[in-house]
């Protein structure tokens, strides 16, 4: 099967019914700056810029579900507390989000919060408790996804081992799913896997599958193997292994392994990829596609998430973006967009509450200062979108003689950065309608133009955006270059 082939899969997949069963979590993030290190212990001081919540665990699961076009129904536990009140919140935000979550009073709502700077993580707190749900609660849990079945062509367990997901529990849910004849797809927890006997897949990475056979898996006749023994003890119809950087092993219960390499990505953060990478799966599933075919869109699916921090849900629309530029050839031509493709994945991003970030230059002959520039503008937000100056446009500014590069090649040079997440040329000299055109949350310029008018600064602020100056790296410079390599011609 070619890639264009996965591309009319993609189209044709419809709007399956998926019911996500699992751990409910709310992930909260906490983003700020580090310029010091603190006086009473030595230690960073994060100045604290912005928080927000997600979804997270089963939810960010059922949230890919969702932005990948499929429907979702999400039935876990839910404390009667503040954080879960937020949850719900964020539940409902999600429109076509079913949730169906019993009310606990057994415990509190699993609470992760992530200090951020620069896009990095630099600690994680986690409020939780270790006692399980009682058993009135996990019988409700068992009777909500009962009545979630009806109508859904697919179901995952999502195990994050806080409770909700039992022996008990999973197989109830096994044991219906199959007499209605629905498929359960399981990301599993911990080294016992008895409880998920009877699914219909298991989706472990290479270190949760050497730790649940006691297989070695540092090779793949150790992945195959450990496969094959999942299968067996299991009763499943397939064991999908993740590799990281080397993609994905499909083993069927009968018949060949299958293996699908990595799709090359820089890898940003990856928080929820196992996540992104079951729903997508099971979104094929659901649709009717084949094993191997799902596991092949869904490991494209996890390469675009691990470009990204963050749990973030990925869109159909991207993830066709991906296969069809893998099709053309390079890898990172989905990133370069016209303005109105451009503007339609933005929607996305803001349905999701992600902050938009632009800046804009030539980027003739990419240096250090470009680079540590860019890595700036990532720090400011979850979406940094690049404007480039056309040819056209930089002839009329720099001179007859630039740029030095033409407008396609310096829009797919930027597309390869990890920092960088959709690419745009724009004609005219400056891009004050690009601005309108994209509303960013944060506009950026270099410090070189503090205290200049900023195309596009006043439309930015007025809604309620706001424009930062980046740190100049001094002597780097796409101009000094070129004058370097002339002085070395002339010698």
């Amino acid at each position: 099967m070619t890639t264009i082939d996965l591309v009319s899969i993609i189209d044709c997949l419809g709007a399956p019914r998926v019911a996500v069963v699992g751990d409910l979590i709310l992930d909260h993030y906490v983003f700020g700056n580090v310029s010091r290190i603190s006086p009473e212990a030595p230690i960073p001081v994060l100045h604290v810029t912005r928080e927000e919540d997600r979804l997270g665990g089963a939810a960010n699961v059922a949230a890919n579900v969702l932005s990948m076009g499929g429907r979702a129904k999400l039935i876990g536990a839910i404390g009667g507390d503040e954080p879960g009140s937020r949850f719900r919140k964020l539940a409902k935000a999600a429109g076509a989000l079913q949730l169906s979550a019993a009310r606990t009073t057994s415990r509190p709502t699993v609470l992760k919060t992530r200090m951020v700077s620069q896009n990095q993580q630099m600690l994680r707190v986690d409020r939780e408790s270790g006692a399980s749900l009682d058993s009135s609660e996990l019988a409700e849990v068992v009777t909500r996804c009962d009545s979630a079945l009806k109508g859904a062509g697919a179901v995952v367990i999502s195990d994050y081992g806080k409770g909700v997901v039992t022996p008990a529990s999973a197989q109830a849910v096994i044991k219906a799913a199959r007499k209605a004849g629905v498929p359960v797809i399981v990301d599993p927890k911990g080294r016992d896997y008895s409880r998920y006997k009877g699914a219909t897949a298991v989706t472990p990475n290479r270190a949760e599958a050497e730790a649940a056979t006691g297989i070695d898996c540092s090779s793949m006749a150790g992945v195959e193997a450990a496969g094959r023994k999942l299968c067996s003890e299991l009763k499943l119809k397939v064991a999908v292994i993740t590799l990281s950087a080397q993609g994905v092993a499909v083993i069927p219960a009968r018949g060949e392994m299958a293996h699908f390499p990595a799709q090359a990505r820089s890898v940003y953060d990856v928080t929820g990829a196992g996540d992104t990478f079951i729903a997508a799966f099971t979104l094929c599933i659901a649709a009717g596609s084949d094993f191997n075919t799902a596991a092949r869109i869904a490991n494209y699916a996890a390469a675009l998430k691990v470009a990204r921090f963050g749990a973030v849900a990925i869109t159909r629309e991207e993830l066709r973006r991906s296969v069809m530029s893998a099709h053309e050839g390079y890898h990172h031509a989905g990133k370069v967009l016209g303005h109105d493709e451009l503007g339609q994945a933005l929607k996305a991003h803001r349905k999701r509450g992600e902050k938009i970030v632009f800046t804009n230059g030539c980027f003739d002959l990419l240096h250090q200062g470009h680079v540590t520039y860019l890595n700036f503008c990532r720090g400011q937000g979850d979406v940094v979108v690049i404007g480039v100056n056309s040819d056209a446009s930089v002839r009329h500014l720099k001179g007859p003689t630039r740029p030095v590069n033409e407008e396609d090649a310096r829009a797919r040079v930027l597309a390869a950065l990890a920092d960088v997440d959709y690419v745009t040329v724009f004609e005219e000299d400056t891009p004050e309608k690009l601005i309108r055109r994209i509303a960013p949350d944060v506009l950026v310029k270099g410090e070189d133009w503090s205290g200049k008018q900023v195309a596009g600064a006043d439309y930015v602020t007025q809604r309620g955006g706001k424009v930062v100056f980046a740190p100049f790296v001094a002597g780097k410079s796409t101009t000094s270059l070129i004058e370097k390599m002339g002085a070395k011609r002339r010698k």
